[in-house]
């Protein structure tokens, strides 16, 4: 299952993006859907499976920029 790291800022996400590949986990920047009402974000999307790594690798850095996670539920995006 998908889930997205969303960020307000551009240059977050793709810090987070580097920071999330450095630790081995697969992931990619896409644009952040419309579902998260936030504009014209980047997320960082990953499998669900890598969620227990990537959460304390994100909240280590402190992302001002950092909205939330969505993760894909019966083809819709959901907070987690």
């Amino acid at each position: 299952m998908t889930m997205l790291a969303v960020f307000r800022s551009r240059a977050q996400a793709l810090d987070a993006l580097s920071l999330l590949k450095g630790a081995g986990v697969p992931s990619q920047a896409v644009s952040t859907p419309k579902e998260a009402g936030i504009g014209c974000g980047v997320s960082v999307k990953f499998d669900c499976n890598f969620f227990p790594r990537v959460r304390p690798l994100l909240a280590g850095r402190r992302y001002s920029a950092f909205w939330g996670y969505l993760r894909i539920c019966g083809g819709a995006f959901v907070r987690v």
